[in-house]
């Protein structure tokens, strides 16, 4: 090869690594994440120089889909946006293609296309995900139900379990993955329906990048980011991402939400083998939250137009700070450790007005003889306060070992976790003067309407209460520590079939101090519940390549969930608390989930595109009950119930066709109570379900620098109820289908603009309600929001 050859090679190189927004370097070669791309660009050329005679060179046309840019996931397909090749967690060895489960996988391109930040709200937007409310004793915060099962404690950052009650933001996320179905194996307690991981974006020795943006919209709406990775040295990077917004809930002001946030990642490679990634969140979500409209008990429809009636005082306030450290060590080519530990904590606090139909009376003599009543909507308080510490870490061996004259995928882990929740009230009391007269469970008394005697809406509807708040006393005190140890192999049988299967033990140490009524004329008490114990849980099954590009598979997975598992309800039994007989408070058995499913995937489109299908069926055993009817009884009948969910789920994501991406998801459900201490139950649907949801984003890029899309969401009605419970048929929520849209355009190299508009038919819809109907959380109208990104 001449010089003048080596030369123009040397230029093409040159042409393709640095690009114009940031620069590409090089690191050696370890057992992680080494920086390839030159290596493989040149090796590209160099395979496909034909020589024709000893003075010409015939180079094959080389087509560059994607470089690296700030905006590059490390876990997506290149040239494909919507569409990830993998999830984040290790003890996954296989391609999502080639993963025999239902998981979703949204990736931040798509987040960021969508306009949707808060976790609540990009997960509303998902087939088979529906969302809870929250209420006294049951905190605020993000709340959710996957496959028709309570989740909220199933959400999880970077493979560790992330408790408590809290507001979530995707600022310095790289992709939210969703797993469908029992995944106790690989994540221990609960997630009966699921889980929700966040892959949080980690800093990188392969670029320096700057990214800047910007937004303002409708309703006071601003938001400003930075994404910043900067390489220190050879061996060490650091990366931040900052976060200020604020706005006002579309169409419901005085009603607000204000978003801080800083996620710091210092990476160092100590050796060619040996990784270090530091990590540190903070974050803070302060809201003055609307608990929306109601439903009419009379007619079992949501009321419409009901004012934003927030009390200035009102507060839902979420402050979350981890520290995390990762280690990767490279034992040999074959052979690695991943160790995670992390400390963290969580306060969330809350004082919400909810509103709700009554008769109200001009005086308490009228409210007590039942005379001169008339129709109007009073206030009432929700409020509570939740303290979160917690500690963890997770030991992964993971090795490819040939045994039997085969390869086997090998994962050995080990995981500790101690999580300590401290529950507690508010003392509030209200200073502003009634306005009318209720009578109610609390008797005849004072209380402020939104109307008056003559229909007509009363004055300063957003200062009548006049709270004053301050912290009162713990009623719970939720702790349990968990060692567990956990196996997992996948095995090529031949070209065509694969095995595969885990098993996990968890040993807990259980307690809870929570106010208890044990009957004995003393009323509600401080009294400990302990339990120690361990349960196995696991999966197997196997698929089947149809070709190389398409599979069928088979699996059969666990789940098993404490009683009491839930840390947000001391012994409110029917949302997950602790769940006794007050003659004989043990805890009982843990409730048992089996699940059932077959699926297909099939890449497309030169593998730039993944289709998937499977049917499922969950069955959960040995569900606590309360003869009562009543979640908030300490009679618990223990272990009465039994309820099952089946359905079929397609998912589509990737590129349609060179210029046309596509995430789009369908689920049809069916729930249905088959055992209950109440007979009358057995038969219905469970509550906060939805049995048909749907979700669809398309992106069309129109040119190089132009491109539009939208999203569509669709849920048929649910209705209200306790989790795991019959649903209340005569009170919910209806259907609804959503519109957003959005448009992008890449003004130069580095300016980037992105116009978001969400609701843009202005539809009135709803999201949760509560079990009584007495609030209903409300979408958000009509809104707009433009941004700016600039890159250098």
């Amino acid at each position: 090869m001449n010089n003048v050859t080596m030369k123009n090679m040397a230029i093409a190189n040159d042409a393709i690594v640095n690009t114009p927004t940031q620069s590409i370097r090089k690191h050696r070669t370890s057992g992680f994440a080494p920086s390839t791309l030159a290596l493989a660009i040149s090796g590209a050329l160099m395979a496909n120089v034909a020589t024709a005679d000893d003075n010409s060179i015939a180079l094959d046309k080389l087509k560059i889909e994607e470089s690296v840019t700030p905006d590059t996931n490390p876990y997506a397909v290149p040239g494909a946006p919507y569409l990830a090749e993998r999830v984040s967690d290790p003890r996954r060895t296989r391609s999502l293609a080639e993963t025999p489960q239902t998981i979703t996988v949204l990736t931040a391109a798509e987040i960021a296309d969508s306009g949707r930040s808060d976790l609540r709200d990009i997960l509303d937007g998902q087939p088979g995900i529906t969302l809870g409310t929250g209420e006294n004793g049951n905190a605020f915060g993000d709340r959710y139900i996957i496959r028709g099962h309570e989740a909220r404690s199933d959400i999880f950052i970077d493979g560790l379990r992330d408790p408590g009650m809290t507001v979530r933001e995707s600022f310095a996320v790289e992709q939210v993955e969703i797993s469908k179905g029992p995944s106790s194996s690989f994540a221990g307690r609960g997630t009966t329906g699921g889980a929700v991981n966040s892959a949080t974006k980690r800093a990188s020795t392969e670029y320096d990048f700057t990214k800047v943006s910007a937004g303002i919209g409708t309703d006071n709406y601003h938001r400003v980011t930075l994404d910043t990775n900067q390489v220190i040295n050879y061996d060490t990077a650091f990366r931040a991402n900052i976060l200020h917004a604020e706005e006002d809930v579309p169409d419901r002001d005085p009603a607000d939400r204000e978003r801080i946030g800083a996620a710091l990642s210092l990476s160092h490679q100590a050796t060619d083998k040996l990784e270090i990634t530091a990590d540190y969140y903070h974050f803070e979500g302060t809201d003055s939250p609307d608990l929306g409209t109601y439903i009419d008990r009379s007619t079992g429809k949501v009321v419409k137009d009901v004012p934003s009636y927030v009390q200035d005082e009102d507060f839902l306030e979420s402050t979350v700070d981890t520290f995390t450290v990762r280690m990767g060590y490279e034992i040999n080519p074959k052979t690695r450790l991943v160790n995670l530990t992390r400390y963290g904590t969580t306060d969330n606090g809350y004082v919400t007005t909810g509103a709700s139909a009554t008769t109200a009376y001009p005086t308490d003599a009228d409210a007590t003889n039942g005379t001169n009543g008339y129709s109007s909507v009073s206030l009432n308080n929700h409020q509570g306060w939740q303290e979160v510490e917690y500690f963890a870490n997770q030991l992964n061996l993971i090795t490819t070992q040939e045994i039997g004259g085969l390869d086997h995928e090998l994962v050995i882990g080990a995981e500790y976790s101690n999580q300590s929740v401290l529950n507690g009230v508010y003392n509030t009391s209200s200073t502003g003067a009634t306005n009318c007269s209720t009578s109610g469970r609390g008797g005849v008394g004072g209380a402020y309407c939104l109307t008056d005697a003559s229909g007509g809406s009363v004055g300063d509807i957003n200062n009548l209460m006049q709270r004053d708040i301050s912290k009162g006393n713990q009623d719970s005190d939720w702790n349990v520590e968990t060692i567990s140890l956990s196996l997992m192999d996948t095995v090529d049988l031949t070209d065509k079939w694969t095995v595969f299967g885990g098993i996990r033990h968890d040993y807990y140490d259980y307690s809870n101090i929570a106010n208890f009524d044990a009957g004995d004329g003393n009323g509600r008490v401080p009294y400990e519940f302990k339990y120690d114990g361990g349960y196995w849980n696991g999966h197997v099954g196997a698929s089947y390549d149809i070709n190389p590009r398409a599979n069928i598979y088979a699996s059969f997975s666990t789940a098993t969930n404490l009683n009491g598992g839930e840390s947000d309800v001391g012994t409110s039994c029917g949302y997950g608390g602790i769940c006794v007989d007050s003659s004989d408070p043990r805890l009982g058995d843990p409730e048992r989930t089996e699940s059932w499913e077959l699926g297909t995937k099939w890449r497309l489109q030169d593998d730039k595109l993944l289709a998937t299908a499977a049917v499922f069926r969950i069955t959960k055993h040995d569900v606590m009950e309360q003869p009562t009817g009543d979640s908030y009884s300490t009679e618990g009948s223990l272990n009465t119930g039994k309820n099952r969910v089946e359905g079929i789920e397609l998912g589509l994501a990737g590129n349609l066709t060179d210029r046309l991406s596509v995430q789009a998801g369908l689920a049809i459900m069916n729930a249905e109570v088959l055992d209950s201490i109440t007979a009358s139950n057995e038969g219905k649907t469970l509550a906060n379900f939805a049995d048909k949801s749907a979700s669809l984003q398309l992106r069309y890029q129109a040119t190089s620098a132009f491109a539009f899309g939208g999203t569509a969401t669709y849920e048929s009605a649910r209705y209200v109820g306790q989790p795991d419970t019959a649903a209340n048929e005569d009170l919910g929520v209806p259907e609804y289908t959503v519109f957003d849209a959005f448009a992008t355009y890449q003004a130069n190299r580095d300016l980037k603009f992105r116009l978001n508009v969400g609701n843009v038919f202005n539809k009135d819809y709803y999201l949760a309600a509560y079990r009584s109907g007495s609030f209903v959380y409300i979408g958000d109208k009509r809104n707009a929001q433009l941004t700016m990104e600039y890159s250098f």
